[in-house]
């Protein structure tokens, strides 16, 4: 089982570098979109399991890594395969997309 990250500026090329899928979700804690998303990413977290990474951003901490990722609106998704974006959303997302996104990438 794998659980959901905070991701922070220092680790991002670490975590971005591995051959797993990595599943970023760049929130703030006064989004209320983000706050649905939550969940919904804690669900793919199990689903997936030890096969993605599954992250958070929180955009506020992390402005720089935002903005390395041209974050204008959240919550805003990416799916990254060895350190390139491969997949962008915008808005709320559902875990059956999230999910069907990674297994494509290899998860």
């Amino acid at each position: 089982m794998s659980d959901v990250i905070h991701l922070t500026t220092g680790a991002f090329p670490k975590v971005a570098s591995q051959s797993a899928p990595v599943l970023i979700d760049f929130w703030a804690p006064w989004c209320g979109p983000c706050r649905m998303q939550g969940p919904i990413l804690e669900d793919v977290a199990r689903a997936i399991g030890d096969k993605a990474v599954i992250a958070k951003v929180n955009v506020d901490e992390e402005p720089q890594l935002a903005g390395q990722f041209g974050i204008q609106s959240i919550p805003t998704l990416v799916v990254l395969k060895e350190g390139r974006i491969q997949k962008r959303w915008v808005g709320v997302q559902q875990a059956h997309a999230l999910t069907a996104a990674l297994q494509e990438m290899g998860a």
